[in-house]
């Protein structure tokens, strides 16, 4: 299997990187700025029991996460992630001829002040909340909702500028953002997106606000140019949990381009379990739409760790958006 000697042959340079940084060298002096390294990374496993009966797995991706954060001013870091490296389906078999070696992110960090930071490399687009958490382990359901990657360009390669404010109790954070260099290798089924800026601001607090606008060119017929403007707001209270995110898009040369959004709730219901339930909206010209509805529980094994079950409904189940019962183990390490 192509993807996990990739994997093996990365995991394996990370470790020993980072068993050379706790090492002396050779004049005896040691290598602070080898010092800063950290590795961890994250994994998880799905199941799909889909309404037919048609029954799928997978180790849906292992992720590699190295950073470097020394006494300068100069920050690093990087997620190099094979997804899907071992897939399931009832009927077929395993295969790996899914897997697909990526990197996610790969940036440096410069502190200008403590107002204003420097990032260029690869990066997340900063839209949404969705977006910037997506690792299995951070979120509360195996399914993502649609319009958080099918509407916008979900990582860029490019410079931004990010920092934050004091604005009366809050802190106000802003990010400015725009592509620099053009993705080398499109997956498969993948749009391209093209000449991608924007910003973000979102504003902390026990409830918090967030605003994304963007511009892009669109891989779509007539390579056309698009607007976006998205809200989205998280709310925790006493374990209780109420997020959302919704998006408008717009052809720069008039007309509807596409929209969508999700509202989602979680409650506690017992020590480390929690209740899911999540509605959902996606359309787009050219791709259709889609109506979801989901509810489902999640045990938080440990901070680290979590187990996720939730049944899938709605109309037509497309294969971007599974419909059916899921359940999925994650783990951050």
């Amino acid at each position: 299997m192509h993807a996990i000697r990739w994997w093996g042959f990365i995991l394996l340079s990370a470790l020993a990187l980072q068993a050379h940084a706790a090492e002396p060298r050779w004049d005896g002096l040691t290598s602070d700025w080898l010092e800063g390294f950290h590795l961890g990374g994250y994994s998880s496993v799905q199941a799909n029991l889909h309404p037919g009966g048609r029954a799928e797995a997978s180790l849906e991706e292992l992720s590699l996460l190295i950073s470097w954060s020394g006494d300068s001013r100069w920050k690093f870091f990087s997620e190099i992630e094979i997804e899907q490296p071992v897939r399931w389906e009832s009927g077929k078999g395993l295969t790996d001829q899914d897997s697909v070696l990526d990197v996610e992110r790969l940036y440096f960090d410069y502190n200008i002040n403590e107002t204003f930071n420097l990032r260029a490399g690869r990066y997340l687009t900063p839209v949404g909340r969705w977006n910037l958490i997506h690792a299995a382990p951070l979120v509360w359901t195996t399914t993502r909702p649609l319009a958080t990657r099918e509407l916008f360009p979900v990582a860029l390669n490019g410079l931004m500028l990010f920092g934050a404010v004091p604005f009366e109790t809050r802190v106000l954070e802003y990010t400015v953002f725009a592509e620099a260099l053009k993705d080398q290798q499109v997956d498969r089924d993948e749009l391209e997106y093209r000449n991608t800026a924007g910003g973000r601001l979102n504003l902390t607090g026990r409830t918090e606000f967030g605003l994304s606008a963007l511009e892009f060119n669109e891989s779509t017929a007539g390579n056309q140019r698009y607007r976006l403007m998205g809200v989205d707001f998280l709310s925790r209270y006493a374990g209780w949990e109420i997020s959302g995110e919704l998006f408008q898009r717009w052809l720069t040369s008039g007309g509807d381009g596409g929209s969508g959004g999700y509202l989602q709730a979680v409650a506690p219901i017992a020590p480390r379990w929690f209740a899911v339930g999540r509605l959902e909206n996606y359309k787009r010209a050219g791709d259709g739409s889609s109506d979801r509805w989901l509810i489902g529980a999640a045990w938080k094994v440990a901070p680290s760790r979590i187990v996720k079950v939730e049944y899938v409904g709605g109309d037509e189940e497309r294969p971007d958006s599974p419909k059916g019962l899921l359940a999925s183990f994650a783990i951050l390490f």
